[in-house]
């Protein structure tokens, strides 16, 4: 059970300002609920060794509690959406994993007590995924969410879980599991703070879809007292102890209005000088493109079509891939809009088992992307002929775009295969040389997209989520948005379409910038469209562009918010 820490007696700490990265907008004002989520060391030691007769019962009770933890996790995914799904249900494979249970099983057969030898396989996994950096990295902190579970199953208490609070509260962690992330009510918790975490972590991505405002990375936010009042500022990266209550409520109260106003708003992007911009949405299967095709959206600017095959051993047919890609297109034809397929994104923090390599010294630099059609034509070919197939049956205009291109020779080859089939073709910006090269891509292809999220590691040389890097790994980064910059230039050079569909294009302040740079569509989850819409539809064009002089010209991502903000006040 997780339970708020106590207040230090007699702590005469002055309360103080902390900084973190900003992940979802909005303000919260409330007291400080700090949580710890351990199991009690008194259960676990009253069960001791377990006391089982022999390795066999031991393994027994593992399996009765592992089973039990992933029936919970997938109890949890059933009653979620979107991004909370997929990491719910990645941890009940986790907890079911055979390499896992075998580890245990080595070690028990070895002598250690079933508790100790669940710490034991779980540690060498952590310590596996941690060096392969990424979101394996992240999976580290899912696996020491399911030995808590695991543990606590075995001596009888309830597993580690987010209590709900007596009253509203801002709920402070070093770090959240997304099981916990996702089961959060946001009538109760009015904000998130984390001291671990980066703009891409789980409880960022499960945080921006609920819609609670967020800030990740905050170094010292462990030792606010239980009770403390503090305001959270989800776009600045503020917590702030030191603001008097009367003055913080008015600003809440007039967040709070603001963003009403917001969740009004209907569409299409239009500065208030009449330059439009395109919306898109971010989807991973069907459930959530038909989501996604209710909310003010032009279509679908990233189908993670790798996100429906992590559970898949063996490759699915072209028959089958073309009934998959066909619910997504199905959702958003025959009205005008598009859909854009990225094709699989495999390898590195997105194991697939019937295509990526295994024991690559250095993933995240490896073997992903596009770069799998290399020793794999045939995975690419199958897959394009199914997103055709899907095309032509639901009647949807249809993009296909590549991950992980770095030479005009990958796109020019991309883009005919691609082109041979009927589609538009186009390439992601992810790694520096495509940025600088942007101008002989569109010689080659249609149409650009830029992934922030991984654009911003390759940049800046800092894997997107390490806590202690997130400084770096963030996409103000005046580097990174030069890196935007040149690209969206080469797209008004050659007249074709550059997108975001990274992270960033969820942050409101950050889309003045990224359209005054001269992007043409920002795709992001559906749940952040309409507060994106509202701010583009209050700017002129000329504002877009003094925003995006200003947050290029800064020198760090605080004073790039803070510049860009100051020019959108003054509009």
């Amino acid at each position: 059970m997780v339970t708020p820490a106590a207040p230090v007696v007699g702590d005469v700490r002055a309360p103080s300002l902390l900084r973190g990265t900003p992940v979802v907008p909005g303000l919260a004002y409330g007291p400080v609920l700090p949580v710890a989520q351990e199991v009690s060391a008194e259960a676990v030691a009253a069960y001791g060794n377990g006391g089982f007769a022999d390795a066999d019962s031991a393994m027994a009770a593992f399996d009765r509690a592992a089973e039990a933890v992933a029936e919970g996790f997938v109890t949890k995914a059933s009653g979620a959406t979107g991004a909370a799904t997929e990491v719910l249900t990645a941890s009940a494979g986790l907890t079911r994993d055979k390499g896992l249970r075998q580890g245990v099983a080595t070690r028990v057969a070895g002598g250690e007590g079933l508790v100790a030898a669940v710490r034991g396989a779980v540690a060498q996994f952590v310590d596996l995924f941690t060096a392969m950096g990424g979101l394996m990295a992240e999976r580290a902190t899912d696996l020491l969410d399911i030995e808590r579970r695991l543990v606590a199953r075995l001596v009888g208490e309830p597993e580690p879980g987010v209590a709900r609070p007596d009253e509203p509260s801002v709920l402070v962690a070093g770090d959240l599991a997304p099981a916990d992330t996702a089961g959060l009510d946001p009538q109760v918790i009015l904000a998130l703070v984390t001291e671990k975490g980066g703009a891409t972590s789980h409880t960022a991505i499960i945080a921006r879809q609920l819609g609670i405002p967020c800030v990740v990375g905050v170094a010292g936010a462990l030792d606010l007292a239980a009770g403390t009042p503090v305001l959270v500022d989800g776009s600045a990266g503020t917590v702030d102890g030191t603001v008097a209550a009367s003055d913080a409520r008015a600003q809440v109260e007039a967040d709070r209005a603001a963003r009403a106003l917001a969740d009004t708003w209907i569409g299409p992007a239009e500065t208030t000088d009449g330059v439009r911009v395109k919306l898109l949405a971010n989807v991973a299967d069907g459930e959530s493109a038909r989501t996604a095709s209710s909310s003010p959206v032009e279509g679908v600017g990233l189908f993670r079509t790798e996100l429906c095959f992590l559970d898949r051993r063996e490759e699915p047919t072209v028959d089958e891939q073309a009934a998959i890609y066909a619910e997504v297109l199905d959702a958003f034809g025959g009205d005008g809009r598009y859909v854009v397929v990225r094709t699989l994104d495999a390898g590195s923090d997105k194991p697939i088992a019937f295509a990526t390599l295994t024991d690559e010294e250095n993933p995240a630099l490896g073997v992903r992307g596009l770069r799998l059609s290399k020793g794999n034509p045939g995975l690419l070919e199958r897959q394009l002929d199914g997103i055709a197939a899907a095309a032509r049956s639901t009647g949807a205009e249809t993009w296909v775009m590549a991950p992980m291109v770095a030479t005009v020779t990958e796109a020019r080859e991309f883009a005919e295969q691609v082109r041979a089939r009927g589609l538009k073709a186009g390439v992601m910006v992810e790694v520096p040389s495509a940025a600088l090269l942007a101008d002989r891509l569109l010689e080659v292809v249609d149409f650009l997209s830029i992934g922030t999220n991984d654009l911003t590691q390759y940049t800046m040389a800092a894997d997107r989520l390490a806590s202690d890097l997130a400084h770096l790994t963030d996409p103000w980064q005046p580097a990174v948005l030069q890196l935007i910059a040149t690209t969206a230039a080469a797209g008004r050079r050659a007249g074709k379409s550059v997108g975001v569909c990274g992270e960033a294009a969820a942050d409101p302040l950050l889309a003045v910038a990224l359209i005054g740079m001269g992007i043409t569509s920002l795709s992001m989850a559906s749940a952040a469209v309409r507060a994106v819409g509202a701010q583009l539809s209050s700017v002129s064009m000329e504002t877009c562009e003094r925003a995006a002089r200003a947050a290029l010209e800064a020198a760090d991502p605080m004073a790039g918010r803070d510049a860009v903000r100051g020019v959108v006040a003054a509009d």
